[in-house]
């Protein structure tokens, strides 16, 4: 198994949901996640998984406007970010992005590129497209903590899509 690639494909909301949630178990409580696809793809729906995995039961919608909303819960701490109305990468700098980055948790940043500049790299970069009726979710490990939590993705969830090499 290559564990520095793989594919998901997932199929409606729930399957969305479930993927975070394994996702979000894997992480451990530690990483950085970047989330690449077109509006609707279901990024922030697969946030929303990853922050079931940590208890969080409300709702979850993206901090479009706001650029980041922490959540502290028990199980840990959570960052969502939605960089998609960020005008400038410096603007990262104002946010005192350096401190989301400098203590343990979990990151979910949407739209990676507008901030490509600042933000560090990624443990896995994650990129979601439409597949039919579903979605596949390419995974790609950028760093060793990522290529754990494939390796635990990969446990955690049915077989894969596909395997790239």
């Amino acid at each position: 198994m290559d564990v520095t690639q793989q594919s998901f494909l997932v199929e409606g909301e729930a399957a969305m949901v479930a993927f975070g949630q394994a996702l979000g178990r894997a992480s451990e409580g530690e990483a950085t996640i970047f989330l690449i696809g077109n509006l609707g793809m279901g990024k922030t729906t697969l946030s929303r998984g990853v922050l079931r995995s940590f208890g969080h039961a409300g709702a979850v919608k993206s901090p479009t406007y706001t650029l980041v909303e922490p959540y502290e819960l028990d199980a840990g701490l959570v960052y969502h970010f939605d960089l998609y109305r960020l005008g400038d990468p410096e603007e990262l700098e104002y946010l005192g992005i350096r401190d989301y980055f400098s203590a343990p948790a979990v990151r979910l940043v949407e739209w990676p590129e507008r901030g490509a500049a600042i933000l560090p790299t990624p443990d896995l970069k994650i990129t979601i497209e439409k597949a039919g009726e579903g979605r596949l979710i390419n995974c790609h490990a950028m760093q060793a903590r990522g290529m754990a939590m494939l390796e635990a993705l990969h446990r955690y969830t049915e077989q894969p899509a596909e395997n790239e090499s």
